[in-house]
């Protein structure tokens, strides 16, 4: 790669129009500001198989766009833009698991709590990231590991969360719970799920666990429908490893599932250990504010009456 080439790789939910659109908006303005645009072979496919041109609005000169794994390798990419929610943002964090590339999310759906931007500023964001000028900040996540009898047959990571749940409906799931090495509590649940900072407003957050603020290196664990006194959601720190075993009175199989997207069935008797992983993802940002105006602003709080902090 000479010291000239800019290579941005471009994801978007290819299931979505809207995305497509914005797709192509974004690979013509990196076009024009000199940076090449980078797709995946499967999204220069899916877009093409709807008919839209992803070399749209350019001379189609040599470099007008390059496809991911075949012209540019992953460890060249200078940067991802996301188009979508935070499902796509969550695809694109697992693209480039392990390289330095960080992710600029610009929101298409709904609540969008990964995403730095919305559909609006979608220009203003690729001008910031032409001049490079945003900042970039890492985020923990989980190293997962499945054993039986003591055998690693799994390993995975997740940015979000890491979930136990029975695999049957009508079936109980029953674990016991180790914090560093010891012992916690046994009970039947529908499932566990063990979170991030970055998952505490996701799906731990559905099941009543509490917000952790991203500045807070923690690891999350949350029952889910628990038939037990003591089932409250427990924080622990960053280096506590959590282990959850499948009792063998589990009536039938368990399901792991990383991030909704890496899934492993659990056979009666298996251990699930979480810990910390020593590779963070990193998000570009661009607008560095506090993390309780994300949290006012995607959720919609009610903040009427409020002072200022000349009143604390």
């Amino acid at each position: 790669m000479t010291p000239e080439a800019r290579h941005i790789l471009v994801v978007s939910h290819t299931g979505r129009a809207d995305a497509i659109d914005a797709a192509v908006q974004v690979m013509q303005q990196l076009r024009l500001d000199g940076a090449t645009p980078v797709l995946s072979r499967e999204q220069y496919e899916d877009i093409v198989a709807t008919g839209v041109d992803p070399l749209a609005g350019t001379d189609r000169r040599e470099g007008a766009l390059a496809i991911l794994d075949e012209d540019i390798a992953r460890a060249e990419l200078e940067l991802v833009i996301v188009l979508g929610g935070d499902g796509t943002i969550l695809r694109a964090a697992e693209m480039v698991r392990g390289y330095t590339a960080p992710l600029l999310g610009v929101n298409l759906g709904h609540v969008g709590f990964l995403a730095e931007s919305e559909r609006d500023d979608l220009a203003e964001a690729v001008r910031r990231v032409i001049q490079r000028d945003y900042l970039v900040e890492e985020r923990m996540t989980l190293s997962v590991r499945v054993k039986v009898e003591g055998e690693v047959v799994y390993e995975t990571w997740a940015l979000n969360e890491a979930t136990i749940e029975k695999a049957s409906r009508e079936r109980m799931l029953e674990v016991v719970i180790e914090v560093d090495g010891r012992p916690l509590s046994s009970f039947g649940c529908d499932g566990i799920v063990i979170s991030t900072p970055t998952g505490s407003t996701a799906y731990a957050f559905s099941a009543g666990g509490p917000v952790i603020w991203p500045s807070v290196e923690a690891i999350t664990l949350v029952p889910l429908s628990a038939h037990a006194l003591f089932a409250r959601p427990i924080v622990v720190g960053p280096e506590s490893p959590l282990a959850i075993d499948v009792l063998d009175r589990t009536d039938g199989t368990a399901v792991l599932w990383c991030d909704g997207r890496r899934m492993h069935e659990l056979e009666t008797g298996a251990r699930v250990v979480v810990r910390r992983s020593s590779i963070p993802v990193r998000l570009a940002r661009l607008h560095p504010g506090p993390f309780t105006d994300r949290l006012v602003r995607k959720f919609q709080l009610p903040v009427s009456g409020w002072r200022g902090p000349a009143q604390s």
